[in-house]
């Protein structure tokens, strides 16, 4: 049995009726069970319910990289949220049922920073892969001292690997180790820049950049 706290509109807690109420970030909500559908498969649906498994499936094991990547867009949602509802709507490719992620539209950071250009990315020694750029200091909000987070994403294993302080900007190079098991693997990278101590501190839009797709290469 629920109750009601502070009024019909707040501090329902439980189940009143075919209401159901709770707190989530201090935030109180209210939603209604839905009424029983007689066909729950129709092709809308089943289209909708397929891109969302897939994006889940994509972001699940980069949670850790889009929880720091997507704070500053983690606005009554989470951080993953913010993360699954851009790339639902950018980073689908293909038509009902065989949906795949576009790796190059996907984002797993979102920010206002400016970014980087030219990216790449290479194997040149096993289970280690070189992530390239150009050196951008100047241009924009670009700083010399930009944090440079990189992750590794293998899709084949359905694992990832990242660093949130691989390099500075001017760098323009890092480097991570990757698991020996991934041999033979092809693997996405990404990077992106950040005033890391702010961005964790803050989350503030200017504290990171939108991530940037490096390619897609096969582990040494």
């Amino acid at each position: 049995m629920g109750t009601i706290k502070k009024g019909l509109l707040g501090g329902v807690s439980g189940k009143v009726g075919n209401i159901v109420g709770g707190n989530w970030k201090g935030i109180d909500y209210l939603r209604i069970l839905p009424a029983s559908v007689a066909n729950p498969k129709t092709t809308k649906q089943l289209n909708q319910r397929t891109k969302f498994l897939r994006v889940i499936r994509f972001l699940q094991p980069l949670n850790e990289f889009v929880r720091i990547g997507f704070k500053a867009y983690a606005i009554k949602m989470s951080a993953f949220n913010a993360a699954m509802s851009y790339n639902f709507h950018h980073a689908i490719a293909g038509s009902y049922p065989d949906y795949e992620i576009d790796y190059g539209n996907a984002r797993l950071a979102r920010g206002q920073l400016t970014g980087g250009m030219n990216a790449g990315c290479a194997s040149p020694e096993p289970a280690k892969i070189s992530i390239t750029w150009d050196d951008n200091t100047g241009q924009g909000s670009a700083q010399s001292g930009d944090n440079v987070m990189v992750v590794v994403y293998n899709p084949i294993s359905g694992e990832s690997t990242m660093a949130l302080d691989a390099a500075t900007r001017t760098a323009a190079t890092a480097e991570l180790m990757v698991p020996a098991s991934w041999s033979g693997d092809e693997v996405h990278c990404y990077l992106s820049f950040s005033l890391l101590e702010s961005l964790i501190s803050s989350g503030g839009k200017k504290s990171i950049s939108d991530s940037l797709y490096c390619g897609a290469v096969v582990v040494s």
